[in-house]
C-alpha cells in the first residue's frame, strides 16, 4: 500500500467534488472457477484500490459526504479462516492503513444505506462490471441487477476519472517496476523463439518471469504467429519458417499497476524483405506518435497522423493509391489499421474502462466517430501532464476483412486489392510502448526493449 495520507487525500478530494450524498464503494469478491472453494486468483476492484488500497475480498466502504464520515465494512477473520489462510491483521488495523478509523460488520451496510435513503440522501456508486456486484447493488439498494449500470452516478464516474487520470510520482514508480519485469518478459521471448517449438513454450517462460518477480499479469498474454488476430490468446501453434511473432504482454506490479508492451519479431531471427518493409512503416508511425505526445494536443490528432503515415507507407508498396489525406479521411486505411492508436494505462491495463470509454477517452468537446476503425479509438481527447498512454499502431492483413471489402467494392479508388492479395498470408505487426505525458512533453516508461530492425534481429538471431 501507499502511505495512508495518499488514500485520505484522494477521498477528501472526492468529497469536495461530490459535495452531497453517500458514496458507496463495493470491493470485489472471490469468484469460483468450478466450485466455491476453488476461486480464480483474487483481483480487487481498481477504484476500491485507488481510494482505499485494501487488497482483500468482501470489503465495502461508505463516505457520508455531508457528515464527513467514512466507514469500511467487512468481517474479521475467524479461527476457521486462519486454519486455511493464516492470520491477517484485524479489519480495524487494515482500515487504519487506508486512513479510515471506523469499521463495521457487513450486516450494518444495508442499514447505513437505508437510513441515508430515508434522509433523502443520494447514493452514489460506480457501474458494476461483475454480476455478483450488480446483485449486491440490487440487494442493498433495491435496483434490479439488469439496470444497475443505468443508475450508476455519472457525477461519481466523472470525479473518479478526473482523479485517476493523473498519475502521481508513487504510481509512476509502481508502473516502472512493472515495466522492469516486462522488459525481461519481452527480451526472453525474443531469445527463446526458434523453429519447431510451440507458442506456449514461450508463453510459459515469460509468464513465469512475471510471477517469480512478485508480479502478476496485467492481462492474458497475446503471443501468436497469427498477428492478424488482434487479441489472439491461443498458444498452440508451432513456430515455422517465415512467420512473425506478435507478443503483446505485460506485468502488473504488486500494487496492481500495469505495463502493456507489444513487440513483433521473426521466428528465425531475420525479417524477410516483405516483413521488413511493413515493419518499418509501423515503426515510423509509432515513433512519430511518441514524439507527438505532449500536453494540449488531442490524442485523436496523433491517431490520424499515424494513420496517414501507415497509408503513405502502403502507397509506396502499391497497396494504397490516390490522395493520402482523402484516403484516411474516408477510412480506407482501416483495412490495415482497424484499431485505435492507444489508451490510458494505470491500475487497469485499459485504465478505467469499466467506468465507460465515453467518460475516460471523450468529453463534451471530443465525441466518438462512427467510422470503422476510428470508432475503436478508446481515447481521443486532449492530453495533460500525468496521463499515461499507449502508442501502438499496427498493420494487419485480415483475409476475412479483405474479402468483405472486395465483395462490397469498398474504397476501390484508394485500395489496390490485387496487390493486397499478395499479402493475404502475411499476418500482422504491432509495436507498443507506454508514455507518460510530462509538463515538457513526454517520457517513455521502462527500459528500452529492442524495436529497430537491427536490434530485433540481433537479439532474436543470437540465441
Amino acid at each position: 500500500m501507499f502511505d495512508s495520507k495518499i488514500y485520505s487525500q484522494r477521498r477528501d478530494r472526492l468529497k469536495k467534488q461530490i459535495q452531497r450524498g453517500l458514496i458507496l464503494f463495493l470491493g470485489n469478491e472471490e469468484s469460483p472457477m468450478n466450485y466455491p472453494a476453488n476461486p480464480y486468483p483474487f483481483r480487487q476492484d481498481s477504484s476500491f484500490l485507488y481510494f482505499y488500497g485494501l487488497d482483500t475480498p468482501c470489503l465495502a466502504a461508505v463516505i457520508d459526504v455531508e457528515a464527513d464520515k467514512e466507514i469500511v465494512f467487512g468481517e474479521d477473520v475467524s479461527v476457521e479462516d486462519i486454519i486455511w489462510m493464516g492470520a491477517l491483521p484485524s479489519l480495524k488495523e487494515r482500515a487504519m492503513q487506508a486512513g479510515v478509523k471506523d469499521t463495521a460488520p457487513p450486516k450494518d451496510l444495508e442499514k447505513t444505506l437505508k437510513q441515508a435513503i430515508q434522509q433523502g440522501k443520494k447514493i452514489h456508486y460506480l457501474p458494476p462490471y461483475r454480476p455478483e456486484i450488480a446483485l449486491k447493488i440490487e440487494e442493498l439498494l433495491g435496483i434490479h441487477h439488469a439496470v444497475a449500470n443505468d443508475y450508476a452516478s455519472k457525477e461519481l464516474i466523472k470525479a473518479v476519472v478526473e482523479q485517476r487520470s493523473f498519475k502521481i510520482k508513487e504510481e509512476i514508480e509502481e508502473m516502472e517496476k512493472a515495466h522492469s519485469v516486462t522488459y525481461e518478459m519481452h527480451t526472453t521471448a525474443m531469445k527463446t523463439a526458434r523453429l519447431g517449438i510451440y507458442e506456449r513454450d514461450i508463453v510459459g517462460r515469460i509468464e513465469g518471469i512475471a510471477f517469480s518477480s512478485g508480479c502478476s499479469l496485467a492481462f492474458p498474454t497475446i503471443l501468436t504467429i497469427n498477428g492478424q488476430i488482434l487479441h489472439n490468446h491461443y498458444h498452440g501453434n508451432i513456430l515455422k519458417e517465415g512467420r512473425l511473432i506478435v507478443n503483446d504482454s505485460g506485468a502488473e506490479s504488486a500494487l496492481h499497476y500495469a505495463a502493456d508492451i507489444t513487440r513483433t519479431f521473426p521466428v528465425t531471427g531475420k525479417f524477410t524483405q516483405k516483413q521488413k518493409e511493413i515493419y518499418e512503416i509501423v515503426l515510423k508511425a509509432q515513433e512519430d506518435s511518441i514524439k507527438s505526445i505532449k500536453p494540449g494536443i488531442k490524442f485523436r490528432d496523433i491517431h490520424v497522423q499515424a494513420a496517414k503515415i501507415i497509408a503513405a507507407g502502403l502507397k509506396e508498396l502499391g497497396m494504397i493509391k490516390g490522395d493520402i489525406d482523402e484516403a484516411v479521411k474516408a477510412g480506407a486505411h482501416a483495412l490495415f489499421f482497424p484499431h485505435g492508436l492507444g489508451h490510458m494505462v494505470g491500475l487497469d491495463v485499459h485504465d478505467m474502462e469499466d467506468l465507460g470509454e465515453e467518460f475516460v477517452g471523450y468529453d463534451e468537446r471530443v465525441k466518438r466517430s462512427d467510422q470503422f476503425g476510428l470508432a475503436y479509438l478508446r481515447f481521443a481527447r486532449e492530453l495533460h501532464p500525468g496521463f499515461v498512454m499507449t502508442a501502438e499502431p499496427g498493420i494487419y492483413f485480415i483475409p476475412a476483412l479483405i474479402d468483405k471489402w472486395i465483395s462490397e467494392k469498398k474504397f476501390e479508388q484508394f485500395i489496390d486489392y490485387e496487390k493486397v492479395n499478395q499479402y493475404r498470408d502475411f499476418g500482422g505487426i504491432r509495436i507498443e510502448d507506454n508514455i507518460l505525458v510530462t509538463e515538457e512533453g513526454h517520457k517513455v516508461l521502462g527500459k528500452s526493449i529492442p524495436k529497430t530492425v537491427d536490434d530485433v534481429e540481433n537479439i532474436t538471431a543470437n540465441k
